[in-house]
């Protein structure tokens, strides 16, 4: 259902920070939760009706410990709550992806039990993030000390102007701030060319003026949200890694106007997932 989010939860920490930061925005925008465990088949070409009835037994129990401790934990946390919990049976990502068809947002932890210990991100939440057909949040850590403040990235692409309704959305839900970043990174050049530092200059106000002017009718049309935009001449992973400093949540489309047609994550949301360290919202169009 549309008024749905949908989390993740494999009983690791980051999937239970997803599912405490899932109860909370559900909670604010009247949404119902869904937290879903997906059991992998545990060995290549093994079938779950060979599985040793001990390693099944264990499995299930285990499935059904972490969905019930996540469903104890959104419940404290939003009494009132509609919760409803579900075990499914295989690939992890793809059951994920999806459910994301049919969901308001899906929420992952960055990284669950599997892979390697030292990476920020795992397979899931990448693959996830760059197929789903809607919102997809990543949280790293449990909430910490509230900024009041949600941070976009705005390129005037497709998928910005989709993660601007989505970060309007949830601004407005938190009565929060509202931060529109827009970067322009230089394009690279000879030190000797003869007066380019000016006419990058130049092109820079013009960018900024732009920017500004395409942010304008955003603020015009959610009076009610405080919004204010920021132009910076820097990377656009740098600077919404400074800007998140003092935010809640990030806010990007998953790809923006640069890079290739075909790649599912551009190169900036992919870059602010592995470099932000509070929760990130990648958004997609849908269909």
């Amino acid at each position: 259902m549309a008024g749905q989010i949908v989390v993740g939860v494999d009983g690791s920490a980051p999937a239970t920070a997803a599912a405490e930061w899932a109860a909370d925005d559900a909670s604010r925008r009247g949404r119902s939760l869904r937290l879903v465990h997906v059991r992998e088949q545990w060995a290549p070409g093994l079938g779950k009706a060979q599985w040793p009835l001990s390693l099944d037994e264990a499995e299930a129990e285990y499935s059904a410990e972490a969905l019930q401790a996540a469903a104890n934990r959104a419940r404290e946390l939003a009494p009132g709550l509609d919760v409803t919990t579900e075990l499914r049976d295989g690939n992890v990502a793809e059951q994920l992806i999806a459910e994301s068809a049919s969901a308001d947002s899906v929420v992952l932890g960055s990284r669950g039990l599997g892979g390697f210990t030292g990476m920020l991100l795992g397979s899931v939440s990448v693959a996830v993030a760059g197929h789903a057909n809607g919102p997809v949040v990543i949280v790293r850590a449990p909430a910490g000390a509230r900024h009041g403040q949600i941070v976009v990235g705005y390129d005037r692409s497709k998928c910005a102007q989709v993660a601007m309704e989505y970060a309007i959305e949830q601004a407005r839900a938190r009565q929060a701030r509202l931060q529109v970043v827009y970067a322009w990174q230089a394009p690279l050049s000879s030190p000797y060319a003869t007066g380019y530092s000016s006419a990058l200059e130049s092109t820079f106000e013009q960018q900024k003026r732009a920017a500004h002017e395409a942010a304008t009718p955003w603020r015009e049309k959610n009076p009610d949200v405080e919004l204010t935009d920021e132009q910076v001449c820097e990377h656009p992973v740098a600077a919404l890694m400074n800007a998140s400093a003092s935010a809640d949540l990030v806010v990007v489309g998953s790809r923006g106007m640069g890079g290739f047609a075909s790649a599912m994550l551009g190169s900036v949301s992919r870059g602010v997932l592995h470099h932000v360290t509070c929760p990130v919202a990648v958004i997609r169009p849908r269909g």
